[in-house]
């Protein structure tokens, strides 16, 4: 029998989704509860693996079990047995067809952001602080450049260690918002580190230092020593994960080109 997990988790506690050699990590969490339970270990394979100190509002895993207990005594059995910063929003028997990471057509990520003179503790963790003023209007004209499908290479970790990094993206937006600015993205699938490189090239954009119609030329330059910087973690939130194309167009509409390549997604 094959369990589809949907979880929200706070990530500031976490050495981020994927098992580590040591450390706190979501998936040693669910793994621990499984092991109890199955007396042996059960792997859990994940829609996404989010980095350390990044959230999740959804997220989905999958794994496989003998045993015959029912959606509602899964979600209670884990939800008894975890930390209180994971919370297990919904447990669903799937087809032993279904793979969470397989099966993912797309993923939205929201960046958020506050500005103040000062940083505030009770924002911490929680969002990122800019202190400075910012051009939203230059960045949301840069933020619509990533829209469509391009090479990524010059905008996530050179530690990426996939054979393709082309991508397509559905929605690339910022969004103003009382205590700062949210950016909000939408695509195939994203990068190592990905959402948070471009982010820190749009603050640049914010503050002057940057172009809005520099994304393209980046984009073909394909270098990243050319967007050097990083966006801190805590502001990254892992918001949807599109599990079907009908979700997907729900979202963007029926003319959405859904030309993702699910061998090559990551994060």
């Amino acid at each position: 029998m094959r369990v589809l997990v949907n979880i929200s988790y706070h990530g500031g506690g976490y050495l981020g989704f994927q098992i580590q050699n040591e450390g706190r990590t979501i998936q040693q969490q669910f793994e621990k509860i499984l092991k109890r339970m199955h007396k042996r270990h059960v792997r859990i394979h994940p829609s996404s693996r989010t980095d350390r100190g990044v959230h999740a509002i959804e997220q989905y895993f999958h794994f496989d079990t003998p045993l015959n207990i029912s959606e509602e005594k899964w979600q209670y059995a884990m939800n008894s047995a975890l930390p209180h910063d994971i919370h297990v929003n919904d447990v669903t028997i799937i087809s032993d067809d279904f793979h969470c990471r397989y099966d993912c057509v797309g993923k939205m990520y929201r960046y958020r952001t506050y500005h103040q003179d000062h940083i505030n503790p009770f924002q911490y963790g929680l969002k990122t602080f800019v202190k400075e003023d910012l051009d939203l209007k230059a960045m949301q004209e840069a933020a619509k450049h990533f829209i469509g499908t391009h090479d990524f290479t010059g905008f996530c970790s050179q530690k990426t260690e996939v054979v393709s990094k082309e991508r397509t993206i559905y929605r690339s937006e910022i969004i103003e918002t009382e205590e700062g600015f949210d950016y909000v993205i939408a695509g195939s699938g994203f990068l190592y580190n990905m959402v948070r490189v471009i982010v820190a090239f749009l603050i640049e954009v914010g503050k002057g230092k940057r172009h809005p119609n520099d994304v393209n030329r980046l984009l073909e330059l394909k270098d990243r020593n050319a967007v050097p910087h990083t966006a801190p973690p805590e502001g990254l939130y892992l918001e949807k994960i599109y599990l079907s194309d009908e979700a997907l167009i729900q979202d963007y509409g029926e003319d959405i080109e859904i030309h993702y390549k699910k061998s090559t997604q990551n994060n």
